[in-house]
């Protein structure tokens, strides 16, 4: 968990985001959970109160203070995606917990942050499209299963096909890489299958769940990227949408890397490289 306040001292330490532009956030209200939660699981992880089972399905020992961290990793995405659309760009120091589904969480997901954005967006704007668009090193089962079925999203997944979760749950577009992919390899796929999902879906919005597991050296993502193919994979995603005016949501997601600063630097470097498209755009 210590790469999340890592992450921030590097951005700030290194003059890439200044400490008055980063907002601190309240947790979510509870009528904002219940738009995509059971009222019953949202019980559970308050009170602090979950079985064995479902603790290591989780991955993370229950307590009323997972609640309240949760819920405010949940308020930084909804505010994000709103500062998004008004800024053209934003990003939370946290977030994409996609393995979350409406009754139980799993793969240290307690709250889909992703789709209680896109639920709170489309109270306020009923008729917008948005695009999540995951490079995580694992499939957002939880974010497909909220979301299946809703014309005005549009999910798109690349991943190891034989990876957790070992349960996939159908996108509008999943693309399955071969365990331990290098990284020419998957960009291809990636850019490649990227821009078909463009042919057919115009998002208001974009909301990137980057990943920062895809290294080589992560524990469990089983890919084989290093640090000049995370600074493609980025550059390419954002200039593709910020170049042609498509707003986007820039979440963390996940990162389990054996040297833990890593992770941390992987994330920075993400953030670090949206401030440099930004600049190069003249925005």
């Amino acid at each position: 968990m210590e790469k999340f306040q890592v992450s921030k001292d590097m951005l700030v330490g290194s003059g890439i985001v200044k400490a008055e532009d980063i907002v601190e956030v309240r947790e979510a209200e509870s009528h904002v959970l219940r738009r995509v939660h059971d009222v019953e699981y949202l019980a559970k992880i308050y009170n602090g109160r979950m079985d064995r089972k479902e603790q290591i399905l989780l991955g993370l020992p229950v307590t009323p203070k997972l609640y309240h961290r949760s819920a405010i990793e949940v308020e930084a995405t909804r505010q994000a995606c709103h500062a998004a659309l008004q800024d053209g760009v934003a990003a939370v120091l946290a977030g994409g917990t996609h393995h979350s589904f409406q009754n139980h969480g799993e793969g240290y997901c307690v709250f889909n942050d992703v789709a209680i954005a896109i639920r709170d967006l489309q109270v306020h704007q009923p008729g917008i499209k948005v695009m999540v668009v995951d490079t995580d090193a694992h499939q957002g089962n939880g974010t497909n299963s909220i979301l299946a079925d809703d014309p005005r999203v549009f999910t798109y997944s690349i991943h190891v096909g034989r990876n957790f979760p070992s349960h996939k749950v159908k996108g509008s577009m999943d693309v399955e890489t071969v365990r331990y992919v290098e990284g020419g390899m998957y960009l291809n796929q990636l850019f490649n299958s990227l821009a078909a999902a463009l042919d057919v879906f115009s998002p208001d919005l974009v909301i990137w769940i980057a990943g920062a597991d895809n290294h080589r050296n992560d524990r469990m993502g089983q890919m084989m990227l290093d640090l000049k193919d995370f600074m493609r994979r980025d550059e390419v995603i954002l200039r593709a949408f910020l170049g042609n005016r498509i707003p986007v949501a820039i979440l963390y997601g996940g990162g389990y890397n054996r040297q833990a600063e890593y992770t941390a630097k992987i994330h920075r470097n993400t953030i670090a490289t949206a401030a440099k498209v930004v600049k190069g755009l003249g925005r």
